[in-house]
């Protein structure tokens, strides 16, 4: 299948990418910068975009069957200013408009979009377990992910079978939210955040990677998708579960004013309970291969 991806140089995009080429697939990447002509060592092909300009080498994409959309800048990846805030948002839905846009002009159309998305849709759900059929939450992040799926109308509008994915917590050593937290338990100084009550809902990379390849080639699945494990962890229970496989103490705590004073708005986020359940990957028959917070770290651990 020749498959268009954005983001492909992202914690997420660069599993998938590596996995669909090792597969055979022909992996077309979109870059913001001059592509290189001919292909990459890896065999993929890159094509430029610009998606604050909001546009796309639509020639490139002749014969595109899927497009994986992840690009967007990251929600951790600084302390939260309101200038940091508007890219956090700038970034995902003009880059959605642009993507959705170009799904609808090529002919023909590709059979999917898989978009990306994030479990923030829900907002704080405190202990009331949620799935895609629950409403949207409240705050900065539920109000993001609504304009982000909004933005992917023009594909959705012009018949492009169009999927949210619906992200958790990715556990990896590479980056994101978990990159972070192993050298500190490594380090020994890893502890709760908060009350440590919250529900953290997890996915390891293998099965983020495996659900984004099962939405694309699974015709019947549309709309929000939740990739997330069946059984959603506090954090209390992720530090408990991060010091029995590093073999590290945690006796530390993070109070919640200091995270506030070290990350800003974002520490809200952090401190905030979502049980989010993956109910449409389950009932489309997916399997999970970790399926226990535990398995997923060692598995993290075992990638280098």
């Amino acid at each position: 299948m020749r498959i268009a991806v954005t983001g492909s140089s992202g914690l997420i995009g660069t599993a998938l990418t590596t996995s669909l080429l090792r597969d055979g697939h022909e992996v077309i990447r979109l870059v913001r910068r001059d592509p290189r002509s001919g292909p990459r060592p890896d065999g993929s092909t890159e094509a430029r975009w610009d998606p604050r300009r909001q546009w796309v080498d639509l020639a490139a994409l002749d014969g595109v069957e899927a497009i994986a959309h992840l690009a967007g800048a990251g929600v951790g990846d600084r302390r939260w200013s309101e200038a940091y805030k508007r890219e956090i948002r700038d970034s995902r839905v003009l880059g959605t408009c642009a993507i959705a846009e170009a799904a609808a002009a090529l002919e023909p159309r590709p059979r999917v979009l898989a978009s990306g998305s994030a479990i923030g849709y829900y907002g704080d759900t405190g202990d009331r377990p949620v799935d895609e059929t629950h409403p949207p939450g409240e705050g900065f992040l539920a109000q993001v992910c609504q304009d982000w799926e909004e933005a992917t109308r023009p594909a959705e509008e012009a018949g492009v079978r169009t999927v949210h994915l619906r992200t958790g917590l990715v556990v990896s050593r590479s980056g994101g939210a978990w990159g972070r937290l192993f050298p500190i338990f490594r380090a020994g100084l890893g502890g709760r955040l908060g009350s440590g009550r919250q529900f953290w809902s997890y996915i390891s990379m293998a099965d983020e990677i495996a659900a984004i390849r099962h939405v694309m080639f699974s015709a019947e699945l549309h709309g929000p998708v939740n990739l997330t494990a069946p059984e959603p962890v506090t954090n209390r229970e992720v530090t408990a579960a991060m010091g029995e496989v590093l073999r590290r103490p945690t006796l530390l705590a993070v109070p919640a004013p200091a995270l506030r004073l070290a990350l800003g708005d974002f520490a809200d986020d952090v401190l905030g309970s979502q049980r989010v359940r993956p109910r449409a990957l389950l009932e489309s028959g997916f399997r999970f291969r970790h399926t226990d917070v535990r398995d997923a770290i060692r598995a993290a651990l075992a990638d280098g």
